[in-house]
């Protein structure tokens, strides 16, 4: 390991003893411990690291982190400065120490169009894979993972590091991960969260704030395989169940639909085609709710049987748009 990787990890050990949860606080703990007995390199490093991180003023962590021992740097000390370099230790120590722990160690910018689905394996073996007409953000750091999904549908396959908890943010509300595979969807009534292994803590958005919904308070509920729920402008809804093979079935060419409004229905099938389709405006289309299985790749399959199921018909315009009309 190179002197600038060492000391890295030192930092990251310190950092993780203030900035994580009890049990990540002490593990951290007991592996710098014996990490710092076995060699004098690793103690100079480790005293080095300590300066970086105590020197921070930001949050008053200067006055949470045992100060060094003032006087000159010992050989073990002076050597790892002089492989530091001139720049490295600029960079890491002073208040450089607090700046480096909050810096992301991985981003990506994530966005589908229409008719597009999008897969992307993280640093950490997560799976990640978008619906059509999806935007992400994902940002990484040295204690969590986050997700910002601001529209459409995201597949997650998260791998567990119980040292970074991995939360998806919407503006309806927040899910916190405990290593499972599920899809958080936003739509303009809310935002859908469908569990297919693993488990899943769910808080609905209750108003603007800084801090996270999971630092607030306890979580609105808890999802495990075959959960389904929707959070709202009324908060948290109603627990159901859906079959597991539906869960992010649009990443293996399906659309699946279990109890869904028509127009949710035909707003999701718009995702995927170039010529959307039109839903007249009906009462009786909007009390209309619709359960089935349909491949993405044959529209034209789902519009010819939606008459057999629901009390509809399929109107063309001069253009060849379809328009779903009452029977």
């Amino acid at each position: 390991m190179s002197p600038r990787k060492s000391f890295e990890h030192a930092l990251l050990l310190i950092a993780r003893q203030y900035g994580g949860s009890a049990a990540t606080a002490q593990s951290a703990r007991e592996e710098l411990a014996l990490w710092r007995e076995q060699s004098e390199e690793h103690e100079a490093t480790y005293q080095l690291a300590l300066d970086a991180w105590a020197a921070s003023d930001l949050h008053g962590l200067k006055d949470r982190v045992p100060q060094p021992q003032a006087g000159r740097p010992n050989a073990g000390r002076r050597a790892l400065l002089s492989a530091l370099g001139a720049v490295g230790v600029a960079a890491l120590t002073g208040a450089g120490g607090r700046w480096w722990w909050l810096q992301p160690t991985e981003q990506a910018a994530l966005s589908t169009d229409r008719a597009q689905t999008l897969a992307r394996r993280m640093g950490d073996g997560s799976q990640l894979d978008l619906g059509a007409r999806t935007r992400a953000q994902v940002t990484y750091f040295r204690n969590r993972r986050e997700v910002s999904l601001t529209q459409g549908e995201i597949r997650l396959q998260v791998s567990p590091d119980a040292s970074r908890p991995f939360t998806v943010s919407t503006s309806w509300g927040q899910v916190q991960v405990r290593g499972t595979v599920f899809t958080v969807a936003v739509r303009d009534n809310g935002m859908s969260v469908e569990v297919a292994e693993g488990h899943v803590a769910v808080w609905a958005s209750r108003g603007n704030t800084l801090a996270p919904e999971s630092e607030r308070r306890p979580p609105d509920m808890e999802l495990r395989a075959g959960d389904a729920v929707l959070a709202d402008r009324n908060g948290i809804g109603a627990r159901r169940s859906i079959p597991v093979a539906s869960v992010g079935a649009w990443k293996d060419g399906w659309l699946v639909f279990d109890g869904a409004s028509l127009s949710d229905a035909v707003s999701r099938w718009n995702d995927y085609l170039y010529q959307p389709l039109t839903l007249a405006d009906d009462a009786r289309l909007r009390e209309l709710r619709l359960t089935g299985s349909f491949q993405l790749r044959d529209p034209n399959a789902f519009l010819s049987v939606l008459p057999r199921i629901l009390p509809v018909r399929i109107s063309r315009n001069t253009d060849g748009a379809a328009m779903i009309v009452p029977r």
